[in-house]
C-alpha cells in the first residue's frame, strides 16, 4: 500500500487554480522544486513526458492524472498532490489521440528516485483511485489535515501500510 511518508503535507495543494494542464503541472512541479524534492529540470521534463506518455485516467466521479518523469530530475522521492478548483483536460493514459481526453481534478505528481519504485507506486495509486469514496473525500477536503487523515484512514483500513 501507499507509503504515506512520501506524501509530504507541504506538497498538498488544495483548490489549485489552473486553466490548463500545463499550468497545473507547472504549479505542482514548482512546489516540489521549492521544497527541495526535485531539480530545476523537473518541470520541463514532466511537461515533455506528458506529451509523449499522457497520464489522464477516467475514474468514478473525478478524473485523475499521475504525471511523473525520469529519476535524474529527482533529489528525493515524494508525491505532490494537487486538487484542482475545476477540472482541466488531460489526454488519456496510453492513448496518443489528442481527441481522447479526460477532465482531471486530482493530480498525483510523482518524484521517483529509484526506477524500481515507479511500478509499485503507480500500482498503489491505481488502487487508491478506484475508491470513489476516498476520491470524493480528497476533493471535498477543506484543509490538508483532513485530506491526509482520509488517506491515512484508507491505508489503515486496507491493512497494508
Amino acid at each position: 500500500m501507499l507509503d504515506l511518508k512520501l506524501l509530504d503535507r507541504d506538497l498538498v495543494m488544495l483548490n489549485l487554480e489552473a486553466n490548463t494542464q500545463t499550468e497545473a503541472l507547472e504549479k505542482l512541479a514548482a512546489r516540489l522544486f521549492e521544497v527541495g524534492y526535485v531539480k530545476e529540470t523537473y518541470a520541463k521534463a514532466i511537461l515533455e513526458r506528458e506529451k509523449v506518455f499522457p497520464t489522464g485516467l477516467p475514474t468514478e466521479g473525478y478524473g485523475v492524472a499521475i504525471p511523473h518523469t525520469d529519476v535524474e530530475h529527482v533529489i528525493k522521492p515524494a508525491i505532490a498532490l494537487g486538487i484542482l478548483q475545476k477540472p482541466v483536460k488531460f489526454n488519456l493514459m496510453g492513448d496518443l489521440d489528442p481527441n481522447n481526453q479526460v477532465d482531471v481534478q486530482i493530480l498525483f505528481m510523482l518524484a521517483i528516485k529509484e526506477p524500481h519504485m515507479q511500478l509499485k507506486l503507480l500500482q498503489d495509486i491505481m488502487e487508491i483511485i478506484q475508491d470513489s469514496e476516498l476520491l470524493n473525500k480528497m476533493v471535498k477536503a477543506e484543509d490538508v489535515k483532513t485530506l491526509i487523515q482520509a488517506t491515512e484512514q484508507y491505508v489503515k483500513e486496507k491493512g497494508v501500510a
